[in-house]
């Protein structure tokens, strides 16, 4: 087969993850079948070398807007691929045939950024016919959780059989520090002088609660503030917590005022620390070196931040709800998002019992390596053959 691949979300977080991955995954494993991956050249710079069976296609737009429901097809059909991928919630109105999609979440229509009068609008009830008309024209669908798969069921109304559950994977590269402990490397050193160099460039020198993620209204990160006030009232005088800080890792807070309102509600300035997007070298760094991480979010399709942290050997508070019980099994503290008391709970608990937080750390990393991108790719190229078998039926 020919298929063709939209990368242009390689460089996110969370998408670009499984965009990155997958095709690296399935440049190891496939040598038969012929890719082509199309994108913004900066986009098809993520993935450096790759084999012979992959090709490059530069596409010069993004994916917003209307002109991209009918310039990205009309690409595509130059192309004349086989079959299409489109690792996003939504494909082009106009998508050429055969074409695969993957959900990741559903967020965008149960938590829309427009205000309830807007949501019976056109341009609301637009983003609904698109959404469920790319999944209806597509081949197979392809769901990264099984509660994002009864999401697509329930909201899409969308047969059971038509869609595949495969699940993603945290960017191995999370694991490598631990690799190089337990089987001491002198990498391990290096990477511990990084490390200390990275705190030290940031200020950091206290025990600190992280969030990393992005920080839409679904991700609850304004309760996850009151819920650092509380606690912090509580350890004041502890003496290994009277300092300590919540560092957010995300989109820029001027976008987030309803964040920045409640720091400034509960006096919190002093303690929350807001650095915006950061780089991948970087974020490893926070990770490891976080007290905990807490993620609070209202609704998941998978839930990669959680895993990404339990890799990096830190103990995790995440919700009880969508797919992170699922996604986190008995490797996390749950705690029910909309209650800011439960929340603090649930990190004062990982802070404060050591024996827990030594279970935590075991059984993260255990988790973490439950998820493997050779498993999740080999799952997907058989969904390209189940495909490629159902076009050839038709046909004859």
């Amino acid at each position: 087969m020919r298929i063709a691949i939209d990368v242009r979300h390689s460089r996110d977080y969370g998408i670009g993850t499984y965009i990155r991955n997958m095709v690296q995954s399935l440049a190891r494993i496939d040598g038969q079948n012929t890719y082509v991956l199309a994108g913004r050249k900066e986009d098809l710079r993520e993935f450096g070398e790759l084999p012979e069976n992959f090709r490059r296609a530069v596409f010069p737009r993004s994916d917003s807007g209307l002109l991209n429901q009918i310039s990205f097809p009309l690409f595509l059909r130059r192309l004349k691929p086989d079959l299409c991928h489109v690792p996003l919630n939504a494909a082009p109105l106009l998508m050429p045939q055969p074409y695969i999609v993957t959900i990741h979440d559903m967020s965008s229509l149960l938590f829309p950024e427009v205000s309830q009068a807007e949501t019976s609008s056109m341009r609301h009830q637009y983003r609904l016919f698109r959404f469920r008309r790319s999944l209806l024209r597509a081949q197979n669908i392809i769901a990264v959780s099984k509660s994002t798969q009864r999401d697509v069921e329930d909201l899409m109304r969308i047969p059971h059989d038509r869609i595949r559950q495969i699940y993603s994977a945290p960017d191995p590269r999370f694991l490598e520090h631990s690799h190089f402990a337990s089987s001491g490397s002198p990498a391990f050193g290096a990477w511990e002088e990084e490390r200390q160099k990275t705190l030290e460039r940031y200020q950091i020198g206290y025990p600190f609660l992280l969030y990393a993620g992005s920080v839409r209204p679904q991700k609850n990160v304004a309760r996850l503030v009151e819920a650092f006030a509380v606690l912090r009232n509580e350890l004041e005088n502890h003496p290994v917590y009277k300092d300590l800080r919540l560092i957010i890792i995300g989109d820029e807070m001027w976008k987030h005022p309803q964040v920045r309102r409640m720091v400034i509600q509960t006096r919190m300035e002093p303690f929350v620390r807001f650095f915006g997007f950061v780089p991948f070298d970087t974020l490893r760094v926070f990770y490891s070196a976080a007290t905990t991480f807490v993620f609070p979010s209202l609704y998941e399709g998978f839930g990669m931040p959680p895993l990404e942290a339990m890799a990096s050997g830190t103990p995790v508070v995440c919700s009880g709800t969508s797919s992170l019980p699922e996604v986190v099994g008995e490797a996390a503290v749950l705690v029910n998002p909309e209650n800011v008391f439960d929340i603090a709970r649930g990190i004062r608990e990982v802070l404060l019992d050591q024996q827990l937080r030594t279970d935590l750390v075991a059984r993260g990393h255990a988790q973490a390596r439950t998820y493997h991108w050779e498993r999740t790719a080999r799952e997907v190229l058989e969904v390209y053959r189940e495909a490629k078998e159902i076009v050839r039926d038709k046909s004859k």
